[in-house]
């Protein structure tokens, strides 16, 4: 067999290897995404139902894909690097995740900041006859969301045959707080014991506005050193790009070399432990 025909079978054998190759991880890519679009689109169910909102998870799975796109597209253009492409991808994955926490957490204290006024209603209702059903029906009706929100749903259960305790723990559930907690174990205590829960709710509402105060003062007071881990996150790569758009020559080998992906995995984790740092020393538990 000649030279020639030797070459052709091995270049044969490398187009078949090569062409599995990329069937297998086209097919893996293909079942990695349909995995991720079943994660996402149930996450982004429980997570809009959290928030009482109902749309279609399929517009957000569409809008999610543009993100991730754009994202990847504005990366690879400024860098002229698939790394940063790849890095524009990541970020476009994990913001949704960290929006979805964040307006978590924004409405969690706006319940909590809600509850001592629905509870000293809660407790003149009780002091003047009503029902604790009558009293709960007036906070849903009258109470701005998400508080509202939260009781309509707990009465709403309670019409559909489920038990009190129950309906105060999937309350809890939603809203994990410590406001939360002591508002269902005082229900519940009040349910299956009696006793003056008027007094109770108001003693209750007391403490909530008092330790909301205090959150409040200890906010104000680490302001500057939050706005400070705003500014260590953000300036690194605010310089990098001004950088970038002076000098886009000397730059480039940080973009296009080993030796300056490294520099910029440095630069990435320091950053990061710097925001750790900060987010430790400002978070003050009460």
């Amino acid at each position: 067999m000649s030279a020639r025909a030797i070459d052709a079978l091995i270049a044969c054998a490398v187009l078949v290897c090569v062409s599995l190759l990329v069937w297998i991880a086209c097919g893996w890519v293909r079942d990695s995404l349909v995995r991720y679009r079943a994660v996402f689109t149930e996450t982004a169910r429980v997570r809009m139902s959290e928030f009482f909102l109902f749309v279609d998870v399929n517009q957000l799975w569409v809008a999610h894909v543009a993100v991730v796109g754009l994202l990847a597209a504005v990366g690879g253009w400024f860098a002229q690097s698939w790394v940063f492409a790849a890095a524009g991808a990541a970020a476009g994955a994990w913001l949704p995740r960290q929006v979805a926490r964040h307006l978590r957490t924004r409405r969690m204290r706006r319940f909590d900041a809600q509850l001592p006024d629905a509870l000293l209603a809660l407790a003149s209702a009780l002091r003047a006859g009503a029902s604790l059903q009558a009293g709960l029906r007036q906070i849903a009706t009258e109470s701005e969301a998400p508080l509202a929100q939260e009781f309509a749903l707990l009465m709403r259960e309670q019409r559909f045959g489920v038990s009190m305790d129950q309906s105060l723990a999937n309350l809890h559930a939603r809203v994990p707080t410590e406001a939360a907690s002591l508002v269902a174990s005082a229900l519940r205590i009040a349910a299956d014991t009696g006793g003056n829960l008027a007094e109770t709710l108001e003693r209750i509402g007391a403490t909530v506005r008092a330790r909301l105060h205090m959150e409040g003062r200890v906010r104000a007071l680490t302001a500057q050193g939050r706005l400070q881990a705003r500014v260590v996150g953000i300036l690194p790569w605010l310089l990098l790009a001004a950088l970038h758009r002076l000098e886009p020559e000397a730059m480039q080998r940080l973009w296009t070399t080993p030796g300056g992906w490294a520099v910029l995995a440095l630069v990435a984790a320091l950053d990061i432990l710097g925001l750790w740092m900060i987010a430790r020393i400002v978070r003050i538990d009460i």
